[in-house]
C-alpha cells in the first residue's frame, strides 16, 4: 500500500470535527467536506475550542494548537474534497440511504488507490463497500466519542476488504495515538452488539418501573465499576443514535432481543434525544 497522507473527512459533526482533529494534530493535512458554509465553520469552531482546551492544560502548546488548525481545509463539495485524497473517512448520520449516496460519488471521483472507509457504528460494511467499484479498498474505522479523548478505533472488514487495507488501517490508527481492534462485518460490530442490548435493557427497567433512570445508573456504577451510567450514556450517545443502531441490530439478526423499548421509541418521537436537546433521560 502506497503512504497514506491527505486525509478526506466527510461529515463535520460531532464525530468528523473529532476524526479531522486527531488526524490534523498529529500532522495528516485534512480536507473537512461540509454541505453549507456555517456547518463548516461550526465545525471549525469545535476543533478550535477542543483544541484551546488541551491548551489550557498544557497537554499542546499554542503553537501546534495553530499548525493543527492550519491543516484543515473546509470544503463544500464530495468531488473537491475527494479528488487528492489517500483515505476517506465518512461520518455522516447512521442512514444507509444517504451513505450510500455519499460513497457513490466518492467513489466517482477518489483516485482509484485511496482507500474509503465509514465510522458507521452498526451499518453492514460490505453493503456500504457494495455501491462502490472497489470493495477491496473499503473497510470500516468506527471512532469513539469524544474522538480526541476515545483511544478505541473498531476496525471492521467488509466480505472483500483486502487484508493489506486492514494492515494499513491499523498502522495509521496507531500514528493517531489510537489503539485499533480488528473486528468483522455482523451488525453492530462488538461494540454496539454488546452496548446498546444494556442500554436497551437499562431502559426497561425505567419503563417497566423497576427503578428510577438514576438508581438503574447507580447499580452499574457502583456495582459493576462502569465510569458512567448506561442511561447517561445513551443521552450523551443520543437516544435517536441508540435507536437507530438498535433497529440495525433488530432488522439484521431478526431477533426480538434487540427490539427497542417503547419508551425509547416515545422519546425519540417526543425530540428528547439526550444532551444535544437538553433533555433525555437526565436533564442539562
Amino acid at each position: 500500500m502506497s503512504e497514506i497522507k491527505n486525509i478526506t473527512v466527510i461529515g463535520g459533526g460531532t464525530m468528523g470535527n473529532g476524526i479531522a482533529h486527531v488526524f490534523a494534530q498529529n500532522g495528516f493535512d485534512v480536507k473537512l467536506v461540509e454541505t453549507k458554509q456555517e456547518f463548516a465553520d461550526r465545525a471549525m469552531n469545535t476543533i478550535d475550542k477542543n483544541l484551546s482546551r488541551m491548551v489550557s492544560k498544557e497537554k499542546i502548546s499554542e503553537a501546534e494548537k495553530q499548525a493543527t488548525l492550519e491543516r484543515i481545509q473546509p470544503v463544500l463539495s464530495v468531488s473537491d474534497g475527494v479528488k487528492s485524497a489517500d483515505l476517506v473517512i465518512e461520518a455522516v448520520p447512521e442512514n444507509y440511504d444517504l451513505k450510500k449516496k455519499i460513497f457513490k460519488e466518492v467513489d466517482e471521483h477518489a483516485p482509484a488507490n485511496a482507500i474509503l472507509a465509514s465510522n458507521t457504528s452498526s451499518i453492514s460494511i460490505t453493503k456500504l463497500a457494495a455501491v462502490t467499484s472497489r470493495p477491496g479498498k473499503f473497510i470500516g474505522m468506527h471512532f469513539f466519542n469524544p474522538v480526541p479523548v476515545m483511544k478505541l478505533v473498531e476496525v471492521i472488514n467488509g466480505l472483500e476488504t483486502d487484508s493489506a487495507v486492514t494492515d494499513s488501517i491499523m498502522e495509521i490508527s496507531k500514528k493517531l495515538g489510537k489503539e485499533p481492534v480488528p473486528a468483522n462485518d455482523f451488525p453492530g460490530f462488538v461494540s454496539n452488539r454488546v452496548l446498546m442490548p444494556m442500554i436497551n435493557e437499562a431502559i426497561f427497567c425505567v419503563h417497566e418501573g423497576v427503578a428510577e433512570p438514576e438508581h438503574v445508573d447507580e447499580v452499574m456504577k457502583l456495582g459493576m465499576a462502569h465510569p458512567m451510567g448506561p442511561l447517561r450514556l445513551a443521552d450523551f450517545i443520543g437516544l435517536d443514535v441508540c435507536l437507530d443502531i438498535l433497529n440495525v441490530l433488530y432488522d439484521g439478526f431478526k431477533d426480538p432481543k434487540y427490539r427497542p423499548c417503547p419508551l425509547l421509541v416515545k422519546m425519540v418521537d417526543a425530540g428528547k434525544l439526550g444532551d444535544k436537546t437538553g433533555e433525555g433521560f437526565f436533564k442539562r
